[in-house]
């Protein structure tokens, strides 16, 4: 992994900002400008990914759990939303007398609904990390674990119909805190939101990397040993790193919603959560920008090629995925460094051949 001069960071993090903020409201139709937006959310959740796996060496294949705690706080909000005060239509086609579930009550408030988005993944991810870091849980354990309660809660809300719409999710939104989605206008007001955000987010993952916690974070995932030894506790430091991920992975979430207009368990279960590493390892890992445009590429291939081309589209990205992880360990952001260092290379920094007797006089001696 190359490790980039700050300013250098900076710089591509205002050029990215130049390009989502300025840009391309001015240049993209509205259609291309909301895929954008979608990119953006799903660039969001891999930038946290980036963190959590590319630094802190855990594979965060679960990330669809979090992701769903911001998207059914916001879709239940705006669902509570279009309805006012009647019961949400959905509900009313499976039993017309049935009361408002409790659990949805709260989130007629749009200040609880943001305050969900943002608390209800740290709380989640905090008890959840400690308890696996602390009893050292980690490598392939961590993993599976991580993916099967992703599976485990798109299985529960599909199965609970009545209070979550099941497998046909939550959709037919009206309005975002007030403002109509369907004007153009606030659909580009909504895109500016989770663009600045995915910036936003760059700045705060390019800010831990440079700090202290960013050295112990690598340290953990290269020696652990080593850092407890030293007198720092790695499960702490690994739990920062999973918990801000989970909150990242909320607000993509969040912002998924207004902006497709619908969330099912379709969109969270064990394939999205696979579609979201697999942008993450595409872009490379380890770098601060790999991974939000790793993510941004694979969404594109899969709005382009998914749909009209599904089957093909699904063989293409793991055969894809498997090139990269053959010859590019550290993804497509490691290529210009390798072709940099190639075309640096002098016929005299090359190792001149050794002919088999040369060798075999020089094992005799």
């Amino acid at each position: 992994m190359t490790k980039m001069k700050p300013w250098h960071s900076i710089g591509g993090i205002g050029a990215l900002a130049l390009l989502l903020l300025a840009v391309a409201p001015l240049v993209l139709s509205e259609h291309w400008l909301n895929n954008l937006g979608k990119y953006c959310c799903w660039a969001i959740v891999a930038v946290g990914i980036g963190l959590a796996w590319g630094r802190g060496g855990m594979l965060v294949m679960g990330q669809g759990v979090f992701f769903a705690l911001g998207a059914y706080s916001m879709a239940m909000h705006l669902t509570l939303e279009t309805a006012g005060d009647r019961i949400p239509g959905f509900m009313v086609l499976y039993d017309p007398l049935a009361p408002l579930p409790v659990f949805w009550e709260p989130f007629r408030s749009a200040a609880f609904t943001l305050l969900a988005i943002v608390l209800l993944p740290v709380v989640v991810a905090g008890a959840l990390g400690y308890a696996l870091f602390k009893r050292r849980v980690k490598g392939a354990y961590f993993a599976i674990l991580s993916q099967a309660l992703a599976v485990a809660l798109a299985v529960l809300i599909s199965s609970t119909i009545r209070e979550t719409g099941g497998d046909t999710g939550l959709s037919d939104f009206k309005y975002f805190f007030g403002f109509v989605l369907n004007d153009p206008a606030n659909k580009v007001l909504v895109y500016l939101i989770a663009a600045g955000l995915l910036i936003v987010c760059l700045l705060a993952v390019w800010q831990l990397y440079r700090s202290r916690f960013g050295e112990l974070l690598i340290a953990t995932r290269d020696a652990e040993e080593r850092v407890r030894f030293l007198g720092y506790d790695p499960a702490n430091v690994k739990l920062v790193a999973f918990v801000v991920s989970a909150l990242m992975a909320s607000i993509g979430g969040a912002l998924f919603v207004p902006i497709v207009g619908i969330i099912t368990p379709a969109e969270i279960g064990a394939a999205a959560s696979i579609f979201m590493i697999a942008g993450v390892a595409l872009g490379g890992r380890a770098s601060l920008f790999g991974p939000a445009l790793g993510a941004m590429a694979v969404g594109w291939g899969q709005s382009s090629l998914g749909s009209t081309w599904p089957d093909g589209w699904t063989y293409l990205l793991g055969l894809l995925f498997i090139v990269v992880i053959l010859f590019l360990p550290n993804g497509l952001s490691s290529l210009p460094a390798r072709v940099t260092r190639w075309a640096r290379r002098t016929p005299a920094e090359q190792p001149a051949p050794v002919s088999p007797a040369a060798h075999l006089e020089e094992v005799r001696s």
